[in-house]
């Protein structure tokens, strides 16, 4: 099989949801909960579940545990639900192994962070995701950029050099800034599929060329996402522009520190006791939760 960029549409749709990781009381990976919350989400609106990326934890899950994870939502989700699977690491050799394995295993596609804590330079990243990409021809690539946790960024110029990369299709921008997503189509055209990676950020990334978004409020309010994607790409701005400026409390309130603890406690309160994060992330404080709940309960009343 060989990957054809589609223009017209984007590969994995436009909502796709970056899905915690339940655990259970002894904090072991509840793999059943995983699969009813994977169906949820889709029944909220989302076209497609990645698992073991940030909002995963994967820095604390084994290998293991997360192709395990890939497998049993792959298989519980409808076959037209994209699964994608976080496969990065600041080791080549790691990211193509668990690459390759993804591949075996499945995946619709396979998101690789840009190598954090070693800070590579440009070069070094164009040759890390090169071979990776090389590795695992057959399956789709999205590129993940978070400058704010691996410590280093990848540059436009250098994505373009990767576009000989037939699988590297897609890129998720989490720079915080909509500035990339210009750069990037400057650089790499539409045959790039950019999602936004900050759910505050997305109708100004979809307004400069962003063709959807990797989302952490999905858990909590998939449907008014759907709306406000669907009501901009219908050319209804003003409606778009209400729900942006509805759902910013909770999508500050979801990073009021650090993901994903809050959006962890608001899936409690809403009826989805995933449990708390691995350490050393911890349980989110009292005030903020209550917080939150305030935040959620007048949401639902609109």
């Amino acid at each position: 099989m060989s990957i054809v960029k589609e223009l017209s549409s984007p590969p994995f749709g436009r909502l796709l949801t970056a899905m915690v990781t339940p655990f259970d009381a002894e904090g072991a990976v509840d793999f059943d909960l995983a699969a009813r919350l994977a169906n949820y989400l889709v029944e909220e609106g989302s076209d497609g579940i990645v698992v073991c990326g940030t909002t995963g934890e994967s820095p604390t899950l084994s290998w293991d545990e997360q192709q395990k994870l890939l497998e049993i939502v792959k298989t519980t989700v409808n076959s037209e639900v994209k699964v994608l699977v976080g496969t990065g690491s600041n080791s080549t050799s790691e990211a193509i192994h668990a690459t390759v394995k993804a591949a075996a295993a499945g995946a619709d596609g396979a998101l690789v962070v840009v190598p954090y804590y070693n800070k590579p330079p440009q070069e070094g990243l164009e040759s890390h995701f090169r071979a990776i990409a090389h590795a695992a021809p057959d399956l789709p690539l999205m590129l993940y950029n978070i400058p704010g946790r691996t410590g280093c960024s990848i540059f436009p110029k250098t994505v373009q050099k990767l576009m000989d990369c037939a699988n590297i299709i897609s890129f998720k921008a989490a720079s915080g800034t909509t500035s990339e997503v210009t750069e990037l189509r400057m650089n790499c055209g539409s045959n790039l599929s950019i999602y936004s990676g900050d759910d505050a950020l997305l109708l100004p990334m979809l307004s400069v060329g962003a063709v959807g978004v990797v989302s952490v409020a999905s858990h909590i309010v998939g449907k008014k996402l759907r709306e406000m994607i669907d009501s901009f790409c219908s050319g209804q701005c003003n409606v778009a522009l209400k729900y942006h400026e509805q759902l910013q409390p909770l999508f500050k309130a979801l990073f009021a520190t650090t993901n994903p603890i809050p959006v962890k406690a608001a899936l409690d309160l809403i009826g989805w006791p995933v449990g708390a994060p691995r350490s050393p992330l911890t349980p989110l404080n009292n005030q903020m939760k209550q917080e939150l709940m305030e935040i959620i309960a007048a949401l639902r009343q609109t």
